[in-house]
Order: structure tokens, then sequence, then C-alpha cells
């Protein structure tokens, strides 16, 4: 059995894999997900920002900590399935920074029509030998 710590070591070693793991993170059927490991992806302060609103509660826009996020979606995602893939990336790199803008398609299946697709746009960082994810911002496609 893997734990948390050699998970976030797997899921952070290059580029391609943090940007793997915060998909498949979030992806799967109804039910919990692995929170620990989504909250081992980001360098402490990294913020969420959604341009668009996550639920009818919210008005999009706003910052949020991985934790807030987490408070918000876990409801959502214990009563309904979410699948979410890159389809395509454009990646600018300066030392350790790495900008991101990774289109997506969210599914009610794995191999479902897409209801959704939008771009995220995702700040990297390396530091103490790994990827953190430091902000990201997204919009889903009007």
């Amino acid at each position: 059995m893997t734990t948390t710590t050699e998970n976030a070591l797997a899921d952070t070693g290059s580029v391609d894999a943090i940007i793997d793991a915060l998909y498949d993170v979030i992806s799967g059927p109804a039910g919990e997900r692995d929170y620990d490991r989504m909250r081992a992806l980001f360098l402490p302060g990294a913020r969420l920002i959604p341009t668009d609103p996550l639920t009818e509660a919210q008005l999009g826009g706003e910052v949020l900590t991985p934790d807030e996020f987490i408070d918000i979606i876990r409801p959502v995602l214990l009563e309904q399935p979410f699948y979410e893939a890159e389809v395509a990336r454009r990646t600018e790199r300066f030392g350790p920074v790495v900008h991101l803008m990774s289109t997506y398609e969210s599914r009610a299946s794995a191999d479902g029509e897409p209801f959704e697709r939008g771009v995220n746009s995702i700040q990297l960082m390396h530091r103490d030998g790994r990827w953190w994810v430091v902000t990201i911002l997204w919009s889903t496609e009007k």
C-alpha cells in the first residue's frame, strides 16, 4: 500500500506528473476523494480562483485556499460523479517557474460526452526537489 508521502513524491516529480495528479484527484465516481493527496500538491499559501460560481451560493471570482475549495466541492462530489481530463496544454517555463494553459473537459463518466469545457491557468514552482501548485485560475467555456 502506498502512503500519502509516497504518492506526493510520485505526483510532484515532474510537470506532467503534477498536472496528471491534479486531474486524477478530482475525478471519479460519486463519493469521497483523496483530499490529503490533493492538499499535498499545493504550496502553502496556494490559491484556487474559479471565475464562475462553483455552486449556486457563489458569485465566482472568489480566491480560495485548497481547504476552502475542498469544503465547497466535497458535498457535490459525494452526490455525483465527476471526471475531468486535460485535452490540450500550452506551457511556458523560466527557471523554477512554469505557467500552463491547460484545456480540460468535464464528464459525468470516464468515457461520457463532455458537459463542460474550460481552461485552467496553472502556475507551478519547483522548490525542495519537487513541483508545487501555486495558483489555479480557471474559466469555463460559455
